[in-house]
């Protein structure tokens, strides 16, 4: 009789806020002298939901650009992980907007994808690609996904000081992942860009100049791991209107009806 080694179950389909969804429970990491764990897949397994503040901000983002520039939304989420944003802003845009997400980690965009097809959210469209500021290749580390991590920190550009995910990383274990840029989507409208790519926020900003001097689309820009005065450099070139929310930028054109209706700063 053959003798079955472990074959341990990474990922699970959970019962959530935001639907069902394909979760890694392995996704989270303790913070030493804390009792709380953090990642995505913690957060979706302790609570039932991912940030609820900013999916309630992009939300309301969205709508507003629905009501100043009528249907046919397009929104990008950059650095989608396992997409609890991509499914509620499909879900929300149903019948009129497309969201296009990108995760550069190779299980987690069948993640991704897979909560995308449970959901039916056919206005949502999924790319294992990363985004920066060109079109070429990039390493993206190799993760152990049956180590207690929170997968979502992954920085794709090592350094000497890149966050401890829960594991050590082998910089030289890596599996080359295409890298695209905004600007080479050729979108014909843009109305909303969510950018959460763990330090490589201000690539993203340069590779998506053309779109958003074009478009001005809303946005919501991490600067955790980021120069702050890189990206809020890079608002004040193109004229936006930024607020701090927790870790991250909220901007908005200032030509943007929104910026100046007196509701910008509702939004933070």
């Amino acid at each position: 009789m053959d003798v079955k080694k472990n074959r341990t179950q990474a990922f699970v389909l959970a019962s959530t806020d935001h639907g069902s969804m394909i979760v890694n429970r392995f996704d989270y990491k303790s913070v030493e002298g804390d009792s709380h764990f953090f990642g995505v897949g913690a957060q979706l397994m302790h609570k039932g939901c991912f940030d609820p503040e900013e999916v309630k901000l992009a939300l309301t983002m969205l709508d507003a650009r629905r009501k100043r520039f009528g249907d046919g939304v397009v929104a990008i989420d950059c650095g989608a992980n396992i997409g609890v944003h991509t499914i509620e802003w499909a879900k929300k845009m149903h019948s009129w907007g497309h969201v296009y997400s990108f995760e550069a980690q190779e299980r987690l965009y069948y993640a991704l994808a897979g909560n995308i097809a449970i959901n039916n959210c056919f206005n949502a469209t999924a790319y294992n690609r990363a985004l920066g500021d060109s079109v070429s290749v990039i390493e993206v580390p190799e993760v152990n996904y049956l180590i207690p991590s929170s997968f979502g920190s992954l920085e794709l550009k090592q350094s000497d000081d890149s966050e401890d995910i829960g594991q050590p990383i082998n910089r030289k274990r890596a599996k080359e992942v295409s890298m695209i840029s905004v600007d080479s989507l050729n979108l014909k409208r843009l109305d909303f860009l969510k950018i959460d790519v763990e330090g490589m926020e201000a690539d993203v900003l340069r590779g998506a100049r053309g779109v958003i001097s074009q478009q001005r689309p809303s946005m919501i820009v991490e600067y955790y791991k980021s120069e702050k005065e890189k990206i809020i450099e890079f608002f004040m070139e193109f004229e936006y209107k930024w607020a701090e929310m927790g870790f991250n930028f909220v901007a908005i054109h200032k030509d943007d009806p929104l910026s100046n209706s007196g509701e910008f700063s509702d939004f933070v």
